[in-house]
Parts: structure tokens; C-alpha cells; sequence
């Protein structure tokens, strides 16, 4: 499920001159008896409201007097979203005889042609107040209180995101909060200027017209919108021509692939911070805490210890908030198990609340190994769309790679790349583009789309990415980068999970051992292909170079050419 809230408006779109009819009211129940949650949003003033509509209880909040009233039907809470009305305003109004004229908790309402006089009336005091119309209604308010700012409280006040609300209206009223939904709709009967901006015109007028949408969304879902390409969707680069390549949040799973340094982490990055700017929520699983320091999202685990799935669940209700599952503490061959402990947290909140709208695997080839059983990939179904980060693709389950619609190929090998995707699904490879890849640049290629592959300049992470020094110098790196102690007769098999049990391991191995390793420049090797630190392993190749290759100097001047990077204070860096 991703609509997980319909948010509609009262006079001419739910009711007909004040009534719903019976129809409606049926298919309202209807709709929350799926799970979703249902949202009114008017300008009528409460008690007018409760006057004319009984089953008022059918919705799980009510935005009233345009915005600027909060109000719960079943506990009958009453919540003012902006300060009361000037009573001087009110007075001056009745002295010149505005007539209806009505005052709410917020609001002051009348109709035209009053416009006029309570336009003098809100200079003559020298206010900061709108008026807002809706055909024929005159309504003064707060200035930023309208139906956008009441449908944010209500999604709030619900845990909720507007990604996931489909806004229903039919006046002049309505348009805020219509663009401030996932979707909008317009009825039969709405102004010319609001069926232009919807998502969809249902054929049928006010009530009916509603129920017909509850009907499509019941059977479609996000599909009964038919909506194009780049409809609440994050862009990931640009095309040759400057078109934009997207990705939506109910769309397939996405892979980023290619060699190490090849850009991988710099698209992933930057999609992340597209994701989150946009108002959408996602959980990224960071088996080498990679994005410890991602200042945009809640950071769950770290080198000492490993997350929980309780730890995160109830605050992941929180729309406004994006999550980092960290198991860099978690040893290489239970990450795959803790992952399906989360995925079945994150389903059951998928089917609730549409939430989170992606997840992002990176080195996902830890977390869905190729040699993993068919069936623990069987629950990767009920998820939001995936993005899966990897080296090769072939690393990965088959059954993930079945998911994946969108491939993003970095680096010098992009196009092996995406022929080991097409491989390890037994699919034909797509028409690449001959061109060389240039910095910045990644192959791009849509299945569903077609059999061609394009050239995209990828976006730039807004944020500079920067070295994560824990994760070398405290977490637990994987077998195929940790540093093996083996010696010169290959008699030894100590494992180095990372820079610190590195030099300490340097500390305790025998002179012979240490020689063998500087002398085939394995340091720097390891250094360059695992920790990707070239500057670091440059400075090492340097000290293997050295001819006397006294073992005890050339131990401290490894151990301190690591140390200024990685374990001193960071205001020493």
C-alpha cells in the first residue's frame, strides 16, 4: 500500500448543497475499513460542520475553518492552528455592516461583495491578515493558514506523510492543500483552474465523484493514477539532452553498481540527500558505517553496538525523520539474518502507513549474498522499492536482482558491468553507448523502458564526502578486506578487521613476518584496494621502498602515518 490517507473537502466535493448522501458515506467506510485513514479538510467553522454532517465520526481528523482548526472526532479534542480573531476587527466589521458575518475560533467569514469593507476595516487596524475566497465565500485568516497548513498538522498529528495523501477538491480553496498532497484530484464539478492542476478528474460530480476515486484507489492503489514518469519522483542526473532520469518511490528497485571508486558512494549520496530534501523517508543499511555521518538521518548502531529492530520501529512513525541501520559491530555472516529481522519491522509499517518510501542496501552483497536460500529474499516483496549497492551484481541474490528496473553502472568497467547484470539474470545485455564514460558520468539503463542503456551525468552530493575514519579504525570490515598476517612460509592466518588490530598485530608478529608483507608492499595494497585511502598507501609504499628496512623503524613509521589519520583527536587531523 502507498495511499495511505484520502484528505477531501466538504461543500461541492463530499456534499451536495450541505448533505452527503448515503453512497458516499459507504464508500468513506469502505475506504478506512482497508486500513487507510481518511482527513476533512473545510472552510465551514465546527459547529456548522457537526450541524449538517452526523457521521462526522468517519474521519480520523477534521481541518476546519480553512486551516485553522485541528479538531478530533473521537476525542473530541479541539486544537486552534492560529490565534484567535481581533475583537476590534469583529467590531469594526459589525459597525459597518457586514451582514452574514460570522467568527470562529481563527476565522472571521462573510460573503461578496463584503470584500471591500472588510478590506478597510483590516487596514484601518493595521493588520496582518488574508482573505482568501472560495465562490463567493470571503474568509479572513492568519497570514500561512490555509488547508496546506491544516493538512500538514493533520498528517503530523497522525504520523503521517503528505507523499502518501490523495487530496480531493473542487474550488479555489482547495488548491494548497490539493499541491501539498501526493496526489491530486479533482471533481466533476470543480473550477477549470483545479481540474488543469489534478493528477485526475473523476467522471463523476461531488460525492459520486469521490466514490469513484475510493473505488479506483481500493482496487489500484498509486496505479490508478496513470501519472507520468516524473510525478513525485527524485532525480538522479540528467541525460545527453538535459532530460531528467528519475527514480519514484512506487516504482521498481534501483541498483548502483561498478568498481570500487568509481563513483558509486558519490550517486548514492547524492540520491540521499534528493530523498530526504524532497520530503520522502528512507532506511539505509550500512553494514561498514559508511554513512555514520549523515547528517540528515537518525543513526542506529554504531562500532560497539549493534541495532535493534525494537530500537527503531516506533520512531521510524515519525514521517519527518530518515534512518541509518549501522552493523558495522555486526560480524559479516549474521548481517544477513539481523536484515530479515528489519525487513519484517519496515513490511508491517509499509502496509500501514506507505512507509518508509525507499531503503538503500549498501554493500548489499553482505546483507543478500548470492549463495543465500531462495526463500530469505522471499519477504523483500512487501518492501518500499530498494536501492542495492554493489560492486558486481552477480554478487547479489537472483531474486533480488529480479526486482531491480533501474541499473546506474559506474566507472571504467561500466559497461562489464551491466552486461554481469544481464548475465546473472539470463537476459540479453541492452545496446550501450560507445562513448566513454567521463567523470561525473554513469550508465544508465531501464529495463522496462526498452533494450538501450544511455549516458547520464550524475548529480553531486550537496555535502562533501568525507573518509569514514571509525569505520577503519574501530569496525569490523569483511573477510574479503580485512589484512591477513600469513608470513614468508605461510604458516600464519591472522585477521585484521581493521587499522587498529592492525598495528597491533604489527606489534606482536614476528620481524620476519612483518619484512615479508613490507617487502611484497602488501601495506599498501591493502591500504589502497580495501581502505581506499591512495594517500595513505602512498605514504606506505614509501616506507616499503626504504632499502635498510629496519623492522622495528619501519613498524613506527607505519604505525604513525596511520595514526594521523585515523586515531588521532579529530581536532589534531
Amino acid at each position: 500500500m502507498y495511499i495511505s490517507c484520502l484528505a477531501t473537502d466538504y461543500d461541492g466535493t463530499l456534499a451536495h448543497d450541505g448533505i452527503v448522501d448515503d453512497a458516499t458515506a459507504g464508500a468513506l467506510m469502505a475506504f478506512r475499513r482497508s486500513g487507510r485513514r481518511l482527513l476533512l479538510v473545510t472552510g465551514r467553522e465546527l459547529p456548522d460542520l457537526v450541524r449538517v454532517f452526523p457521521r462526522i465520526d468517519l474521519f480520523d481528523r477534521v481541518v476546519a475553518e480553512n486551516g485553522a482548526l485541528l479538531f478530533d472526532p473521537t476525542t473530541k479534542k479541539e486544537t486552534p492552528l492560529g490565534p484567535e480573531p481581533s475583537p476590534e476587527l469583529v467590531e469594526t466589521l459589525r459597525k459597518k455592516g457586514v451582514n452574514p458575518l460570522s467568527v470562529g475560533r481563527s476565522i472571521v467569514a462573510t460573503w461578496e461583495p463584503n470584500e471591500k469593507l472588510v478590506l478597510e476595516a483590516i487596514r484601518e487596524h493595521g493588520l496582518e491578515l488574508q482573505i482568501v475566497f472560495n465562490k463567493g465565500a470571503v474568509m479572513v485568516l492568519p497570514p500561512g493558514i490555509n488547508k496546506a497548513s491544516g493538512l500538514k498538522a493533520a498528517c503530523e498529528d497522525l504520523g503521517l506523510s503528505a507523499h502518501n495523501v490523495v487530496s480531493v477538491g473542487d474550488a479555489e480553496n482547495d488548491h494548497a492543500f490539493l499541491q501539498a498532497s501526493g496526489y491530486a484530484v479533482a471533481v466533476a464539478n470543480a473550477l477549470p483552474t483545479i481540474k488543469d492542476e489534478a493528477d485526475l478528474v473523476t467522471k463523476g460530480a461531488r460525492g459520486a465523484g469521490v466514490a469513484e476515486l475510493i473505488e479506483a484507489v481500493l482496487k489500484d492503489d498509486v496505479d490508478a493514477f496513470h501519472s507520468s514518469e516524473t510525478h513525485n519522483s527524485v532525480e538522479v542526473g540528467v541525460d545527453a539532452d538535459g532530460r531528467p532520469i528519475v527514480i519514484r518511490p512506487h516504482g521498481g528497485s534501483a541498483l548502483i553498481c561498478g568498481s570500487s571508486g568509481g563513483g558509486k558512494s558519490t550517486v548514492a549520496t547524492a540520491l540521499l540527500e534528493r530523498i530526504v530534501e524532497g520530503g520522502y523517508q528512507v532506511c539505509v543499511f550500512d553494514p561498514e558505517g559508511d554513512y555514520a555521518e549523515f547528517r540528515s538521518a537518525v543513526v542506529f548502531g554504531d562500532a560497539k553496538a549493534a541495532p535493534q529492530p525494537g530500537e527503531f520501529v516506533k520512531l521510524m512513525e515519525r514521517p519527518g525523520d530518515s534512518f541509518v541501520i549501522n552493523m558495522i559491530s555486526v560480524p559479516f555472516e549474521d548481517r544477513p539474518a539481523l536484515l530479515s529481522g528489519f525487513i519484517s519491522a519496515i513490511a508491517n509499517l509499509r502496509a500501514k502507513i506507505g512507509r518508509p518510501h525507499w531503503v538503500l542496501m549498501d554493500e548489499a552483497h553482505h546483507l543478500l549474498p548470492a549463495e543465500r536460500d531462495v526463500s530469505a529474499t522471499a519477504s523483500l516483496e512487501s518492501l518500499p522499492p530498494v536501492i542495492l549497492v554493489t560492486v558486481e551484481p552477480a554478487t547479489l541474490a537472483v531474486d533480488a536482482l529480479r526486482r531491480v528496473d533501474d541499473i546506474f553502472a559506474v566507472g571504467d568497467k561500466a559497461a562489464e558491468t551491466i552486461a554481469g547484470f544481464a548475465r546473472a539474470l539470463s537476459i540479453p545485455a541492452p545496446e550501450l553507448p560507445r562513448a566513454p564514460l567521463d567523470k561525473g558520468e554513469a550508465l544508465f539503463w531501464r529495463r522496462s523502458a526498452g533494450d538501450r542503456a544511455q549516458i547520464m551525468k550524475s548529480h553531486a552530493p550537496a555535502e562533501k564526502a568525507e573518509r569514514h575514519i571509525r569505520k577503519y579504525a574501530e569496525g569490523a570490515l569483511g573477510e574479503d578486506k580485512s589484512f591477513y598476517f600469513r608470513g614468508p612460509s605461510n604458516a600464519l592466518n591472522l585477521r585484521a578487521q581493521n587499522l587498529t588490530i592492525f598495528m597491533q598485530m604489527a606489534d606482536g608478529v614476528d620481524d620476519d613476518t612483518w619484512l615479508h608483507h613490507l617487502r611484497a608492499n602488501d601495506y599498501s595494497r591493502w591500504v589502497r584496494e580495501a581502505i581506499k585511502d591512495d594517500q595513505l598507501a602512498v605514504e606506505l609504499e614509501q616506507i616499503e621502498g626504504q632499502p635498510a628496512r629496519d623492522p622495528q623503524a619501519s613498524r613506527r613509521s607505519v604505525r604513525e602515518a596511520i595514526e594521523r589519520k585515523y586515531t588521532a583527536p579529530a581536532s589534531a587531523r
